[in-house]
């Protein structure tokens, strides 16, 4: 009987720091709060509060932006779920090892953690967790530009969402759909998706975390510069700038400085644009996202081409090129082609510019980005786009105006429109 009181105590204690490690983080006393789970994880001896504390700071380290110390705990989390012996834990903790290698830009092993995942089907939290997997999965199939696997995940993701009435994860699937249509180039769609988040934090997020607003106001600062509602951009931008520096969110902090610089671009001041390209590049590299830097570099080489220093945006875009290449990142890559063909044509240097338009071409077959209707490209330009429940996607006027009975692309019968 004293051993089982014993255990129980420990196991008491446990849950009762993790809870004080909880209350310490949400109040902003993240150090405090880690320090709190550190302790708890070096002297609890009941399996279940280890996994349960793992978790904690698994979440800690994204928000904060420690993507390394993230992925090492979550390793750890996958440890502690086999010596539980259950299957729940172990879906938890790939779902977590998954998010780790998103967070460090590592697209392919978190396309295999998450397959990982949805194999283990029949689980108790399995139908909780399918759509978080879903949108991991999406977001790592966007890293890699392959558009309709991401669309496709997106729409899975949110349909878990409204059938499991979760409305947290459909807020976390908006924003990423607003970042699928950034890309795209459909800006209208862009700016609605996160609208749409920043309404359910608004009629929901009572008792949310501000990241869900500030990961909206983000969103919807990207579309609003993207339509050239510049002052709207500013202002939503500086919203979650706000709530980023308040709770020491890092990867947001970064983000939101490089919106900052592109807003100071599409207005034309260079000189404000660039200390927020540095500042938004350290905090990318400091933390790891290899994608975000692509999205730097790509700015700063275009403030060089409206200065006319043709070569220093060269040595930018040879950078972003070797990051691309090596995340897999197609269209950074076309992106990069097309600032070249620029570049070599003003120039007037025939031999590169041919090679940069033929890369570029090679890039939009490659990522089948054309309207298999008109057959011209998809994001070259803001057009209004329609995606169809197969998730092949063609521009809106085509479909409206040809009409047909299945996808021109994958030849499937039915027209009824997708989710997105």
């Amino acid at each position: 009987m004293r051993l089982f009181g014993a255990k129980e105590m420990g196991q008491d204690q446990t849950k009762q720091q993790i809870e004080k490690g909880l209350q310490l983080y949400q109040s902003n006393q993240t150090e405090k709060a880690l320090q709190v789970w550190m302790r708890v994880l070096e002297k609890t001896t009941d399996p279940a509060g280890r996994f349960r504390v793992l978790g904690c700071l698994i979440t800690a380290h994204s928000e904060m932006g420690r993507y390394k110390d993230m992925l090492k705990f979550a390793v750890v989390q996958i440890d502690t779920a086999r010596e539980l012996e259950d299957p729940d834990y172990l879906m938890e903790s790939y779902l977590n090892l998954a998010r780790s290698n998103e967070k460090l830009c590592e697209f392919q092993k978190t396309i295999s953690y998450c397959k990982t995942c949805m194999n283990m089907q029949g689980t108790t939290v399995s139908l909780q967790l399918n759509g978080q997997v879903s949108l991991s999965m999406g977001n790592a199939f966007l890293g890699l530009s392959i558009f309709q696997k991401a669309l496709e995940c997106f729409e899975k993701a949110l349909r878990y969402a409204h059938n499991n009435d979760d409305k947290m994860l459909e807020c976390r699937v908006c924003c990423s759909l607003g970042s699928f249509y950034t890309q795209i180039k459909d800006y209208e769609k862009a700016l609605f998706f996160p609208c749409k988040a920043a309404e359910l934090v608004n009629d929901y997020g009572k008792g949310w975390s501000l990241k869900y607003r500030a990961m909206s106001q983000y969103h919807m600062a990207v579309a609003y510069r993207k339509l050239g509602h510049l002052a709207d951009a500013m202002e939503c931008c500086e919203e979650s700038m706000k709530i980023a520096l308040q709770h020491g969110d890092r990867p947001l902090q970064a983000l939101c400085l490089l919106c900052f610089a592109d807003i100071h671009r599409s207005r034309a001041d260079i000189q404000t644009a660039f200390p927020r390209y540095d500042s938004s590049m350290s905090i990318m590299t400091e933390i790891g996202n290899r994608l975000g830097q692509i999205q730097v570099l790509l700015g700063v080489a275009k403030c060089w081409v409206i200065q006319k220093e043709l070569d220093k945006a060269l040595e930018g875009i040879e950078k972003a090129q070797e990051l691309a290449e090596g995340l897999g990142n197609k269209l950074g890559l076309l992106k990069l082609h097309c600032l070249c063909e620029g570049i070599y044509r003003t120039k007037g240097q025939q031999r590169e510019l041919r090679d940069h338009v033929v890369k570029f071409h090679e890039c939009v077959e490659e990522m089948e980005l054309y309207c298999g209707m008109c057959g011209e490209s998809i994001g070259e330009k803001n057009n209004q786009l329609q995606a169809l429940p197969c998730s092949h996607f063609f521009h809106l006027k085509c479909l409206q105006t040809n009409g047909t009975r299945g996808c021109p692309n994958c030849r499937r019968s039915s027209m009824k429109p997708g989710f997105v």
